[in-house]
């Protein structure tokens, strides 16, 4: 009788914890469901707004789907050359990405690997630079631009970020973590250092690589301030500027807030792609399991 009583009691204690392991997991998947929902729900009715009349989007309670989807994105597209927006900060992006890659990951080598005389400060004086983003320096680089002859033109809306010291940072440290082994290694081999970067560092370092480019393409493909400054041709000018442009042409005394909407979607499908593409390996680096 003792023996079936430990044996029945074991067994409950193990569907009590069975169940309350089973709410504990709910809860948390609840929680999760709540918080993608909250952040979706912006997207959600910037899409609903985008399929609506201009005069339906300032009825505060239709929020059902309009019937001017294709009406709306083909005049964001056409009337208001948002094609050419997308393709300037396109264009702009992956100039302003490659070039920030390219310069952070061999400032990053040498700063690890080479005998640069004051290296500490050296870096010191680049994560300073921190301190100085563009828009506090923004008055004397126009002029700066304006003195050299970039002013309206694509260098100088380029130029003053194709430097990085966050990614000098995170590649520095990245770097720094791999094994000393690896590094004799290449030597013993007689590796150069470009080969040494090319061959060894870049594939050792993906993860990092695809967040950085990730977290810098959404960051160049949503410059408005510079832009704005730098470039005074419409027809150059870059995709947040565009939906600036849209928001300012009223009809009859309305903001267009359908138009807006809808270019706005369309500004948000090449991020969503590059997430889409990177999603892999950004998972990995983070140590996200999937099953």
């Amino acid at each position: 009788m003792g023996g079936r009583f430990r044996t029945r009691l074991r067994n409950a204690l193990e569907r009590g914890r069975s169940v309350g392991v089973d709410l504990e997991q709910f809860g948390i998947h609840a929680v999760l469901v709540g918080i993608i929902v909250v952040l979706t729900i912006p997207i959600g009715l910037a899409f609903l707004f985008s399929t609506q009349t201009a005069v339906e989007v300032y009825e505060i309670l239709h929020l059902a789907p309009g019937g001017s989807l294709l009406e709306n994105y083909l005049t964001v597209w056409t009337e208001y050359n948002f094609g050419t927006y997308m393709r300037n900060s396109l264009v702009m992006t992956v100039v302003i990405i490659a070039g920030k890659l390219s310069f952070s990951l061999l400032a990053a080598t040498a700063l690890v690997y080479y005998d640069v005389p004051y290296q500490r400060y050296v870096f010191y004086v680049i994560l300073f630079t921190l301190m100085l983003p563009i828009p506090v320096r923004i008055v004397p680089l126009y002029q700066l631009l304006v003195d050299v002859g970039w002013a309206n033109t694509f260098a100088g809306l380029t130029a003053p970020y194709i430097a990085s010291a966050t990614a000098v940072f995170l590649f520095r440290q990245r770097f720094r973590s791999i094994p000393a082994s690896v590094v004799e290694t290449a030597k013993l081999d007689g590796v150069g250092p470009i080969r040494f970067l090319v061959y060894v560092l870049v594939p050792m370092s993906k993860g990092m690589i695809a967040g950085v480019t990730v977290i810098m393409f959404i960051s160049m493909w949503n410059k408005y301030l510079w832009p704005l400054v730098v470039i005074n041709d419409q027809g150059s000018q870059v995709v947040q500027v565009g939906l600036r442009y849209i928001q300012g042409a009223a009809a009859g005394g309305l903001t267009q807030w359908n138009l807006v909407m809808a270019g706005a979607m369309m500004a948000l499908l090449p991020p969503l792609v590059v997430l889409i593409v990177f999603r892999n390996t950004l998972l990995n680096t983070f140590g996200v399991q999937r099953e």
